[in-house]
């Protein structure tokens, strides 16, 4: 039980590592959080900060999940560490200690922690979002398409059952975090990612 309990809670807290905020305050000293989306996550880093700044983001946040469940398969071991500890780094992610509960919408540290879980469904998953973000340049849109594909993915590749289940759950959340994006896309009023000049 206690590796359990140490398991969420490193996860958690390599999870709630505020990639963004930190992209913002170092980079141009400002508080992610206060403008554009007032997200932290890498969409709102690459429109607000800059191009670089979101690309790092991103590639830190998924590497954020990958090495919560990393860990927890290296010192502990088994199978309801790894997925406790993915959990939590999703949650982490989107409700960070360190920005007073605040967060990303955990697309990125989500797809870390499936590439070490699943990582045939995860690439499905990638694909999908790569296909749907090329044709409508949302982000949220291509997001949606993933958490809804990899579960779906999982089952079909026949996956472990806690994996695959973990996948649908996780997707769940993905999905509660876009709720606000999804009723945009519904309207028209959901902004496209312009690579411009903008974002250096």
């Amino acid at each position: 039980m206690m590796e359990l309990i140490l398991s969420a809670l490193g996860g958690y807290l390599i999870g709630s590592i505020p990639t963004g905020y930190w992209m913002g305050r170092a980079l141009k000293g400002i508080d992610i959080r206060t403008v554009g989306s007032g997200n932290v996550g890498a969409t709102n880093v690459f429109r607000s900060v800059g191009r670089a700044a979101g690309l790092a983001t991103l590639a830190i946040d998924i590497l954020k999940g990958y090495g919560a469940v990393w860990a927890a398969l290296s010192v502990v071991g088994g199978e309801a560490a790894p997925l406790i500890s993915g959990v939590a780094a999703v949650a982490g992610h989107s409700w960070s200690a360190w920005v007073r509960f605040r967060g990303g919408k955990g697309v990125a540290t989500s797809a870390g922690v499936f590439f070490a879980l699943i990582p045939g469904p995860t690439a499905v998953a990638v694909g999908v979002f790569a296909v749907v973000f090329g044709l409508f340049r949302r982000v949220s849109a291509g997001s949606i398409a993933a958490a809804v594909t990899l579960p779906v993915a999982a089952r079909a590749m026949e996956c472990a059952r806690p994996r695959a289940a973990l996948a649908a759950v996780v997707g769940a959340l993905v999905l509660i975090r876009h709720l606000p994006n999804i009723r945009r896309l519904l309207t028209g009023k959901e902004p496209p990612l312009e690579f411009t000049r903008k974002n250096p």
